[in-house]
Order: structure tokens, then sequence, then C-alpha cells
């Protein structure tokens, strides 16, 4: 909704798609979602079956025929590790955190993602207005050579006039040679943000027809920042990290095991499942830490300033989330400002290059003043499309700065 140009909503539709950054982020959603639920399964207990099937032959011996045994087994197998202290549920608590970072992380990815788009489209259909004005600019200035050329052959003006005429047509064109790289070159940028092998990019509306659908408002809430997706990776990470401290500290306490196994043993089939072929053992274990050398002590003191570190780069993104809204209304506000100045300046040049073509078509004038002016003006008309570009890119910043625009 932010942006409007509809060739730009399509290209970020085809980004959050194909964007080689956007899938990797989601296999990482995946991988955590998997590790939430190994997590999970320790707190449970461990069932398992089994089946074995023996023949066993010993071979004769004085005084001893050979024999042969035949054994059968089935069982079923339960081992559960009591969680007493918390260790696999602060486990736990830690992976699911790990996973709602991880999904934020996409967030950030995709936030990220479209203003990338958005601020590379703006600056090809910037180039595409230079490239514009470069080409009218080229046109008008061939004229004016022409007819330069014409006033020398007629001795009306000399051959300076003309030389200067060239430069001001070959500066031009030099200027459009530049321009087609770079819009090249800006399209192969494009197409790899949007998942494509480099090619032409489909153009909507011009810079200049560019609306500002969403006017930013005055006063945005600090409220806005709490969505912004690397805020809340930062604090799913300082749950994940705090959960590790409780993990570690479990590892003081004694490990508290049951375990029990049932089932059938027979040399024949036709029996195994008769009274006397049953099997059954049931047991607890009890394993507590006498001497680990530190081992222990040293993890949990890992673990807590894990938490510390991640305590800081939640305090240290909140602020820059702070600075970077700050930042960019600052910009949207000035950028504003420079593109109304910029827009007076251009007209006024453009019209004091109409006033020296004039004079010297009325010989009040050199030619050095049309070439003084022709120069002022296209670097004015350059410098506009430059700050419109600012301004816009200006909004592609706030709607990044506030983690995907200022709707409530």
């Amino acid at each position: 909704d932010a942006f409007q140009d509809d060739a730009l909503r399509n290209l970020i539709r085809t980004a959050l798609q194909q964007n080689y950054d956007v899938r990797i982020a989601a296999a990482r959603i995946v991988e955590a979602r998997a590790l939430l639920g190994i997590a999970r399964a320790d707190q449970l207990p461990e069932v398992s079956a089994g089946v074995s099937a023996i023949n066993q032959r010993l071979p004769q011996s004085p005084g001893r025929p050979p024999i042969e045994t035949s054994a059968t087994q089935v069982s079923l197998s339960a081992a559960w590790e009591l969680d007493f202290w918390g260790k696999f549920r602060r486990a736990t608590e830690s992976a699911r955190a790990s996973l709602l970072s991880e999904e934020w992380a996409q967030r950030q990815v995709i936030s990220s993602l479209v203003s990338d788009v958005a601020a590379a489209y703006f600056q090809l259909r910037e180039q595409d207005l230079e490239l514009e004005i470069s080409r009218q600019t080229l046109a008008s200035r061939t004229d004016s050579l022409r007819l330069t050329q014409v006033l020398a052959d007629r001795g009306a003006t000399s051959l300076l006039d003309v030389r200067q005429a060239e430069q001001l047509v070959f500066s031009a064109g030099a200027s459009i040679a530049d321009l087609e790289q770079r819009i090249e070159q800006q399209e192969n940028f494009i197409s790899v943000l949007v998942g494509r092998n480099p090619e032409s990019v489909v153009r909507g509306r011009g810079l200049v027809d560019q609306p500002h659908p969403l006017e930013v408002p005055a006063g945005l809430p600090s409220s806005l920042l709490e969505r912004r997706p690397d805020i809340l990776q930062a604090e799913q990470q300082l749950v994940a990290a705090n959960a590790q401290i409780g993990v570690a500290k479990a590892a003081y306490f004694p490990n508290i095991s049951l375990t029990g196994t049932g089932g059938y043993q027979s040399s024949a089939l036709s029996r195994l499942f008769a009274g006397p072929a049953g099997l059954w053992a049931f047991g607890a274990s009890a394993l507590q830490p006498v001497f680990e050398g530190g081992r222990i002590r040293n993890r949990v003191q890992f673990a807590e300033a894990r938490t510390e570190e991640a305590t800081l780069v939640y305090q240290r993104t909140d602020q820059q989330a702070v600075r970077d809204v700050s930042d960019a209304l600052v910009a949207f506000r000035k950028s504003q400002e420079v593109r109304i100045q910029q827009q007076q300046l251009t007209t006024a040049a453009e019209d004091a290059t109409r006033l020296s073509n004039l004079r010297y078509r009325g010989g009040a004038a050199s030619y050095l003043e049309v070439l003084d002016s022709e120069t002022r003006s296209f670097a004015a008309q350059l410098a506009l499309a430059q700050a419109r570009l600012r301004e816009l890119q200006s909004l592609v910043q706030i709607y990044r700065s506030l983690g995907g625009g200022w709707q409530q």
C-alpha cells in the first residue's frame, strides 16, 4: 500500500516469491521449528520395540555332542528422564524463542527487501528521467549547433562559437552514453533482487508522476517501533539466552531416570507368548555430578554472559531504531524543501537560457553567455531529478525504519 506504481508492486511481489535471501530465511525457520520439536521431545519418554531371533550351533567336543539352540525375543522398553529441575522445559523455551527470532528475522529480510526493491526502482526511474533530459538537451543543442554553423558560413559569427556549440553537443552525448550504461546495470541489480537473471525491467509511472499516497503524520508514536522486526528479533534472542541459564544451572542437580523393559523370550515360536516366556525389568537411577573441574560453573557463567550480551544488543537495537526513524523523518522533511528550491532554481536557469539565446541571436551577447546558461540549465535539470529521487528514497527509508510503514 505504500507504493502505488503497479510495475513496482509487481516487482515486489516477484521478489517476495523468488528472492534468495527470503527463501534462505524461510529455510532457517524450518530448521528452528525442527530444533524446537527436538527440544520438546526430550520432555517425553522414549519407547522402543525390538524383535530378535538367534540360532546357534556349538561344535562337538570330546564327551559332548554338538548343540543347537534357538531363541526368539520380543520386547518393549521405555526410558524417561524426569525433568525435576526444569532443564528440558527451559531448553524448550529457548528453542521456541529461537524459532520466533528466526520468524522475525524473516520479517526483517522481507521489510528490507521491499525497501531495497522500491529504492532501486526509483533510482532506475531517476536515471530514465536523466536520460530523457539528456536526449532532449542533445536535440536542442544539435539544433543550436546547426544554426551556429549556418551563421558562421554566412560570416555572422566566428568559428569559436561553432566549437563552443560543439562542446555542448558532445557533453550531452557523453552523458547519454554514461546513463545508458548505468541504467542497464541498475536493471541487472533489480533483476537479481527479484530472483531473476539480468534482464530489462518493465517500467510504470515516471519519477515526476510517482504519487505520495501516504503522507507521513506528525508525532509518530514510539509504539510503532515495537513492531520493528529487528527489535522483536533481538527480544526473542534475549529470551532464548535467558532460558539457557536455567538449562546450565540444572546440571548442578542429579539426573533422575526411570527405565523399564517387558516382553517374551522362547526357544520356540509356538511358546513365545506363553506365560513362562514372559520377562520384565524395571528400575530407576539418579546421577549426581560430584567433580566436573568447573565445567558446570563455567557453563552457567557462559550462559549469563550471553544473556548480558543479548540484553545490550537489544538496548542498542532499540536505540538505533529511534535514531533511524528520526533520521528518516528529518531527511523526508528536508528533501521536500530541497526539491522545492531546486524546482525554482531549474525554472530560473531555463528562463536564463531562453533569454541568453534571444540575446545571442539579436547580437547583444556572445555565445559564451549561451554556453554558460546551457550548462547551468542542464545541471539544474539533472539536480532536480536527483532531488525528486532523494524525496522518494526518504519515504522508503521511513517505511524501512518503522518496520514496514506507519499505519497503526
